[in-house]
């Protein structure tokens, strides 16, 4: 029973930001008449006031909206570039939080420049792993194990949940120290709505780190095998 209880607490904590996040935007998705323009327009007009030179908006596929500091653009997804919603202009207030960190050089923006690098050469060095297992195998005349190929797809996912917690504080100043003063003191949204524009802002800081989280459930699949 006291296993049962712990797996269900697990799984609580692991699925419960991504469900909680997903919910948070898709809550307050709906199109309203009294917002100004769409978040895309938002993003054009933001990045021409904090005069971020060289600066691109673009569209990307739905749910993948965020910021190439290696390309200076920002990406947003269709919803969120031509939606007219308290989330769309969140979404686009927090990418362009992000653009001006980094190219007003501020020091926060260096955890991502520091990390995301070395998170994606690990996804790779992983994902080699992964793949040419049965080499590998035959070469050091290892048997097939599920433990140890678990261990490898877990340890995949805690480096992952490491460096997303690693980056959380750059993601929170996205949020809460450019996109809601920027929100709230510009007049983009009615002072009403700020309650609602922070939970939003809050699931766009968590974004990553929950969907780090739910990579962790894949270990299972591993132990069904």
């Amino acid at each position: 029973m006291l296993w049962i209880i712990i797996i269900i607490a697990a799984l609580v904590l692991i699925i419960g930001p991504s469900a909680w996040v997903k919910f948070t935007l898709k809550r307050y998705a709906t199109d309203r008449d009294d917002l100004p323009g769409t978040g895309g327009e938002l993003a054009s007009h933001l990045v021409k006031r904090f005069e971020l030179t060289g600066v691109k908006i673009e569209a990307a596929q739905e749910g993948q909206d965020h910021f190439d500091y290696g390309q200076h653009v920002v990406r947003l997804s269709p919803s969120v570039l031509d939606g007219r919603s308290l989330t769309a202009v969140a979404v686009a207030a927090h990418e362009i939080g992000h653009a001006i960190a980094h190219e007003k050089k501020q020091k926060i923006s260096h955890l991502s420049t520091r990390y995301l690098p070395f998170a994606h050469f690990a996804r790779r060095i992983t994902g080699a792993l992964l793949l040419g297992w049965p080499l590998i195998s035959a070469l050091l005349h290892m048997p097939y194990a599920v433990p140890l190929h678990a261990a490898v797809v877990g340890l995949s996912g805690l480096l992952a949940v490491i460096v997303q917690l690693a980056i959380l504080p750059e993601e929170w100043d996205a949020s809460f120290n450019k996109a809601l003063p920027i929100l709230s003191e510009g007049n983009y949204i009615p002072q009403e709505d700020l309650p609602k524009v922070k939970k939003i802002l809050t699931a766009c800081a968590m974004t990553y780190v929950a969907a780090a989280l739910i990579k962790v459930l894949f270990v299972w699949r591993w132990f069904k095998r």
